[in-house]
């Protein structure tokens, strides 16, 4: 199958995770007053992470592929719960809805132009575009 990527998960201490993810490792886990260890990241700040690298790469290669002066690219991110009443441009109109805000700072002597596409960009970084789409998840019990 193309395009496959897989983690491995296991728990660690308390609700603290350990994820494999090919030759890298990570922790994730809750903060002390959500009854985790504050050992790394919480789930959201590493899906945020996932979100703002993967639109600060598509960004930086769109640049480097154009011969643009873009020095640096920050991204940064918050997620929030909202009402759906709340939001005019979305189709549900009852309970919650997840938020997420992105702020991208480009750095380098950009022209407006640039600076305009590089935003268009910006929004069509895979994660994005992942997050955004109808998306499946097919959830199996495996015995140990």
């Amino acid at each position: 199958m193309a395009g496959v990527t897989s983690v491995v998960v296991r728990g660690a201490d308390g609700l603290a995770q350990t994820v494999a993810a090919g030759e890298h490792s990570l922790s994730i886990d809750e903060p002390v007053e959500a009854g985790g260890s504050a050992t790394g990241p919480t789930p959201y700040e590493v899906l945020l992470a996932a979100l703002g690298a993967c639109t600060a790469m598509t960004v930086r290669l769109y640049a480097q592929r154009h011969g643009w002066p873009l020095e640096d690219v920050e991204v940064v991110l918050s997620h929030s719960r909202i009402h759906a009443q709340d939001c005019a441009e979305c189709e549900t109109r009852d309970g919650f809805l997840d938020q997420i805000d992105k702020r991208i700072v480009l750095h380098g002597s950009l022209t407006p132009e640039q600076r305009g596409r590089l935003h268009e960009i910006a929004d069509r970084c895979p994660v994005q575009r992942t997050l955004q789409r109808e998306v499946v998840i097919r959830s199996e019990l495996a015995t140990a």
